[in-house]
């Protein structure tokens, strides 16, 4: 066996309607997930011991299983209900989960096949934190051309494309891989692309060649928030390179500052004010997430 695979671990993970220790979790070699990577996921960020955004991560699930026409085997109260039970060991330290639905177990055939029941998975991990270092420091990243297939909106298992983006970066010691497509910002490997120029924040539009984020909605109310302008569009790659800041985000990264492109610096070549004023507003939004589920559990006004 593998070291890895030695020490998988005996933490609580939701299977087709059962909880069972991860490292005991089984599906069949003919799951469409296996097969085909015929299925799409979702991960949620917990601080505090309450998944944040979860409504709107849910909602994307529901249009990824859409696209896919796949019905959504579970309700929004039954998600929150197996959320609630996995997170619940680890008290209101920070984690994951992670969420995977595929069409399900059938013979080997690219058609999709009608009434199957979906395979759902979900597990849980910590959440490692950031280090303060590296935020104040910022990240290096580097740039590839986009070759992934044209439904980059849709939230598939299918991420061998980002697999290969990713090692780009990693064998370039670099924190990501930020991509274009003939010339136009599209996303990095496994987070959003963000610019900031004449103090706006600026990033491409929702469109089937970008995975909205869900920090998308959150940038865009915390800026109105904030007073920063925030625009969606085109966004060429020249405008990256001769951007003031350039911000990468995801659900694991929260946000992070680049300060480096393919070795040339970002504006000053230090996080700008901008990273800074989002990142505090982030830190704050977690918060009052957690405290408003908490309040709204308990039957207290939000």
């Amino acid at each position: 066996m593998h070291p890895i695979t030695d020490a998988l671990p005996a933490t609580l993970c939701y299977l087709d309607g059962e909880y069972t220790a991860l490292r005991d979790a089984k599906i069949s070699v003919l799951d469409r997930g296996f097969i085909f990577g015929d299925g799409v996921y979702e991960y949620v960020p917990v601080y505090l011991g309450q998944p944040f955004c979860f409504e709107e991560h849910m909602a994307r699930l529901d249009r990824s299983l859409a696209e896919l026409q796949i019905e959504n085997p579970l309700s929004l109260a039954q998600w929150r209900e197996i959320v609630m039970r996995l997170v619940a060991p680890a008290g209101e330290a920070p984690q994951s989960v992670y969420f995977q639905v595929t069409r399900g177990v059938a013979p080997r055939d690219h058609a999709m096949v009608r009434g199957l029941r979906p395979t759902v998975f979900v597990m849980v991990n910590p959440l490692p934190p950031i280090s303060d270092a590296v935020r104040a420091k910022g990240v290096a990243c580097v740039t590839a051309a986009d070759f992934r297939w044209q439904k980059a909106h849709i939230k598939s298992t299918s991420l061998l494309g980002a697999v290969l983006a990713r090692q780009i970066s990693v064998e370039a010691g670099a924190a990501e891989t930020i991509m274009f497509r003939d010339g136009w910002l599209s996303e990095a490997s496994s987070s959003n692309v963000w610019i900031v120029k004449d103090g706006k924040l600026m990033g491409p539009p929702k469109n089937n060649l970008v995975l909205t984020g869900i920090r998308y909605g959150l940038f865009e109310r915390m800026s109105r928030t904030l007073g920063i302008p925030f625009e969606l569009r085109p966004i060429s790659r020249e405008e990256v390179f001769a951007a003031d800041e350039v911000l990468i985000s995801s659900a694991s990264k929260e946000l992070l500052p680049v300060v480096t492109l393919d070795g040339r610096p970002i504006g000053n070549g230090r996080p700008g004010p901008i990273y800074e004023s989002l990142y505090q507003a982030y830190q704050e939004a977690k918060v009052h997430n957690a405290r408003k589920q908490q309040e709204q559990k308990h039957g207290a006004p939000a």
